[in-house]
Protein backbone atom coordinates (compact mmCIF):
# COMPACT_ATOMS: atom_id res chain seq x y z
CA UNK A 1 0.00 0.00 0.00
CA UNK A 2 1.30 3.45 -0.92
CA UNK A 3 1.25 6.24 1.70
CA UNK A 4 0.27 9.73 0.65
CA UNK A 5 1.03 12.94 2.47
CA UNK A 6 -0.99 16.10 2.23
CA UNK A 7 0.55 19.50 2.07
CA UNK A 8 -1.18 22.79 2.73
CA UNK A 9 -0.60 25.30 -0.05
CA UNK A 10 -0.86 28.97 0.83
CA UNK A 11 -2.01 31.40 -1.81
CA UNK A 12 -0.88 35.05 -2.11
CA UNK A 13 -3.78 37.49 -1.84
CA UNK A 14 -3.37 41.20 -2.56
CA UNK A 15 -4.45 43.51 0.26
CA UNK A 16 -4.27 47.28 0.61
CA UNK A 17 -0.70 47.94 1.66
CA UNK A 18 0.70 44.43 1.15
CA UNK A 19 0.12 40.77 0.55
CA UNK A 20 -1.16 38.01 2.80
CA UNK A 21 -0.59 34.29 2.50
CA UNK A 22 -3.86 32.49 3.15
CA UNK A 23 -5.11 28.94 2.93
CA UNK A 24 -7.67 28.12 0.22
CA UNK A 25 -11.31 27.99 1.26
CA UNK A 26 -12.06 24.94 3.40
CA UNK A 27 -8.43 24.33 4.39
CA UNK A 28 -7.09 24.87 7.86
CA UNK A 29 -3.77 26.39 8.74
CA UNK A 30 -1.87 27.29 11.87
CA UNK A 31 -0.01 29.96 9.91
CA UNK A 32 -1.45 33.41 10.46
CA UNK A 33 -1.83 35.75 7.53
CA UNK A 34 0.72 38.54 7.76
CA UNK A 35 1.34 41.65 5.71
CA UNK A 36 4.66 43.10 4.75
CA UNK A 37 5.52 45.81 5.05
CA UNK A 38 3.43 47.17 7.88
CA UNK A 39 2.18 50.65 6.94
CA UNK A 40 3.44 53.54 9.06
CA UNK A 41 1.00 55.18 11.46
CA UNK A 42 1.56 58.64 10.01
CA UNK A 43 0.69 59.81 6.50
CA UNK A 44 3.54 60.58 4.10
CA UNK A 45 4.79 64.13 4.68
CA UNK A 46 4.78 65.90 1.31
CA UNK A 47 6.96 69.01 1.61
CA UNK A 48 7.68 69.37 -2.11
CA UNK A 49 5.25 68.65 -4.97
CA UNK A 50 8.04 68.50 -7.60
CA UNK A 51 9.72 65.62 -5.73
CA UNK A 52 6.34 63.90 -5.33
CA UNK A 53 5.66 64.14 -9.08
CA UNK A 54 9.16 62.95 -9.98
CA UNK A 55 8.79 59.86 -7.81
CA UNK A 56 5.25 59.03 -8.98
CA UNK A 57 6.24 59.50 -12.65
CA UNK A 58 9.63 57.79 -12.29
CA UNK A 59 11.43 56.10 -15.19
CA UNK A 60 12.68 53.01 -13.37
CA UNK A 61 15.58 52.02 -11.16
CA UNK A 62 19.02 50.50 -11.39
CA UNK A 63 21.73 48.89 -9.32
CA UNK A 64 25.12 49.55 -10.94
CA UNK A 65 26.17 45.89 -10.64
CA UNK A 66 23.23 44.91 -12.86
CA UNK A 67 23.04 47.72 -15.42
CA UNK A 68 22.77 51.44 -16.04
CA UNK A 69 21.57 50.97 -19.62
CA UNK A 70 18.13 50.32 -21.09
CA UNK A 71 17.48 47.30 -18.87
CA UNK A 72 16.36 49.41 -15.92
CA UNK A 73 14.03 47.87 -13.42
CA UNK A 74 10.58 49.17 -12.54
CA UNK A 75 9.35 51.22 -9.60
CA UNK A 76 5.79 51.74 -8.45
CA UNK A 77 5.04 54.77 -6.24
CA UNK A 78 1.39 55.07 -5.28
CA UNK A 79 -0.65 56.56 -2.46
CA UNK A 80 -2.49 54.10 -0.23
CA UNK A 81 -4.58 55.71 2.54
CA UNK A 82 -2.40 58.82 2.60
CA UNK A 83 0.85 56.84 2.66
CA UNK A 84 3.10 56.46 -0.36
CA UNK A 85 3.85 52.79 -1.06
CA UNK A 86 7.12 52.23 -2.93
CA UNK A 87 8.00 48.91 -4.56
CA UNK A 88 10.60 48.18 -7.17
CA UNK A 89 12.85 45.57 -8.71
CA UNK A 90 15.50 45.03 -11.34
CA UNK A 91 16.69 41.67 -12.68
CA UNK A 92 19.88 41.06 -14.64
CA UNK A 93 19.25 40.09 -18.26
CA UNK A 94 22.41 37.97 -18.54
CA UNK A 95 22.75 36.50 -15.08
CA UNK A 96 21.22 35.92 -11.69
CA UNK A 97 21.62 39.43 -10.15
CA UNK A 98 18.57 41.18 -8.73
CA UNK A 99 17.48 43.99 -6.44
CA UNK A 100 14.11 44.53 -4.79
CA UNK A 101 12.70 47.24 -2.54
CA UNK A 102 9.42 47.31 -0.66
CA UNK A 103 8.13 49.83 1.87
CA UNK A 104 6.73 53.29 2.39
CA UNK A 105 7.95 56.83 1.77
CA UNK A 106 7.65 58.74 5.03
CA UNK A 107 8.77 62.17 3.76
CA UNK A 108 9.24 63.92 0.41
CA UNK A 109 11.27 67.14 0.50
CA UNK A 110 13.06 69.32 -2.02
CA UNK A 111 15.29 66.87 -3.90
CA UNK A 112 15.04 63.99 -1.43
CA UNK A 113 12.79 61.37 0.12
CA UNK A 114 12.95 59.05 3.13
CA UNK A 115 11.96 55.42 2.66
CA UNK A 116 11.08 52.95 5.45
CA UNK A 117 11.28 49.39 4.27
CA UNK A 118 13.33 46.54 2.92
CA UNK A 119 16.04 46.55 0.29
CA UNK A 120 17.38 43.19 -0.89
CA UNK A 121 20.26 42.54 -3.30
CA UNK A 122 20.85 38.96 -4.45
CA UNK A 123 23.75 37.63 -6.55
CA UNK A 124 25.15 41.05 -7.49
CA UNK A 125 27.92 41.71 -8.25
CA UNK A 126 28.85 38.10 -7.46
CA UNK A 127 26.83 34.91 -7.19
CA UNK A 128 26.02 34.03 -3.59
CA UNK A 129 26.02 37.62 -2.31
CA UNK A 130 22.88 38.41 -0.33
CA UNK A 131 22.35 41.82 1.25
CA UNK A 132 19.10 42.62 2.99
CA UNK A 133 18.10 45.30 5.47
CA UNK A 134 14.80 46.66 6.73
CA UNK A 135 15.33 50.20 7.99
CA UNK A 136 15.10 53.89 7.21
CA UNK A 137 16.82 54.85 3.92
CA UNK A 138 17.58 58.25 2.37
CA UNK A 139 17.45 58.97 -1.37
CA UNK A 140 18.53 62.33 -2.78
CA UNK A 141 19.33 64.19 -5.98
CA UNK A 142 22.95 65.37 -6.06
CA UNK A 143 24.98 67.32 -8.62
CA UNK A 144 21.89 68.08 -10.76
CA UNK A 145 21.48 64.40 -11.72
CA UNK A 146 18.24 63.06 -13.20
CA UNK A 147 17.76 60.46 -10.47
CA UNK A 148 17.45 59.95 -6.74
CA UNK A 149 20.45 58.01 -5.37
CA UNK A 150 20.45 55.97 -2.17
CA UNK A 151 22.74 57.82 0.25
CA UNK A 152 23.75 54.75 2.29
CA UNK A 153 26.44 53.43 -0.05
CA UNK A 154 28.25 50.76 1.98
CA UNK A 155 25.42 49.28 4.04
CA UNK A 156 26.39 45.69 3.28
CA UNK A 157 29.81 43.98 3.32
CA UNK A 158 31.81 47.16 2.49
CA UNK A 159 30.91 47.17 -1.23
CA UNK A 160 29.53 50.43 -2.62
CA UNK A 161 26.03 49.82 -4.00
CA UNK A 162 24.64 52.64 -6.16
CA UNK A 163 20.86 52.33 -6.19
CA UNK A 164 19.18 54.94 -8.39
CA UNK A 165 15.54 55.82 -9.11
CA UNK A 166 15.28 57.85 -12.33
CA UNK A 167 12.88 60.66 -13.25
Amino acid sequence: MRAFSTRLVLLPVALAGGFAMVAPSGASSSIEASRYPKPPLEATRVLDRVTLNRLVQNKGMSLQWISWDDSRGTVSARMVDGRMRLTGSQFATNGPGQIMLDGYVTELGTGYFTFEGKIRIIDAPDGGRVCEADKSWHFAITQQRRYFRLREFEWCDDLTDYIDIYF
